[in-house]
């Protein structure tokens, strides 16, 4: 728990005992490599902080094509924001790349922890804010530059991924082909 604690503590500080209170609002999951912590359809009302391991989210086209929008590694959230603010069903996969520790929390245990503990709105507005910019900046990153500037961002991005990672999927994430991603690999070096 001292990571989550930790990730906390670099946007508010949490007293003793709201860090004791905050801790009966999440759960500790352990799920093997390929497991789903939710599938398109299901509920996606949890979101989930990575303690060990990597957990990625994606949508599968009507081809059986995944695109993959993100990745989390060790000390990463990871949901599908739209169903656990909507409350809809999910639109994305998540699923683990590596067995993997997540800490767990659902949409209705993070509303009773606001009430209860309301610094932690600050927390996760934060977090959201950070994960609009970045996603914005994916986006228009995706339609302006070359596939190989998206690849160094990638590695800036998640540097323990480069190796660890299939390249087919890093490839998906960054929306180009595994042999054009080999390519530019060989170019790097």
């Amino acid at each position: 728990m001292s990571a989550l604690l930790q990730h906390i503590a670099q946007y508010v500080s949490l007293t003793p005992v709201e860090q004791q209170a905050f801790l009966g609002y999440v759960s500790q999951l352990k799920l093997k490599k390929k497991a789903f912590l939710y599938k398109e359809g299901d509920s996606g009302d949890k979101s989930a902080f990575v303690i060990s391991g990597c957990l990625r989210a994606y949508s599968i086209d009507k081809n059986g094509v995944e695109h993959i929008l993100q990745f989390a590694p060790a000390n990463w959230w990871i949901t599908d924001m739209h169903s656990l603010l909507s409350g809809r069903p999910a639109k994305l996969n998540i699923d683990a790349l590596e067995d993997s520790e997540v800490y767990v929390m659902t949409r209705q245990q993070q509303e009773a922890m606001f009430d209860a503990i309301p610094k932690m709105e600050r927390y996760f507005r934060v977090l959201l804010e950070k994960s609009l910019v970045a996603n914005r900046q994916r986006v228009l990153d995706n339609m302006e530059l070359p596939a190989r500037e998206r690849y160094f961002n990638f590695c800036k991005t998640y540097p323990g991924l480069i190796h660890s990672v299939p390249q087919k999927q890093i490839a998906s994430y960054l929306g180009i082909t595994p042999e054009f991603l080999s390519k530019l690999r060989a170019e790097v070096k």
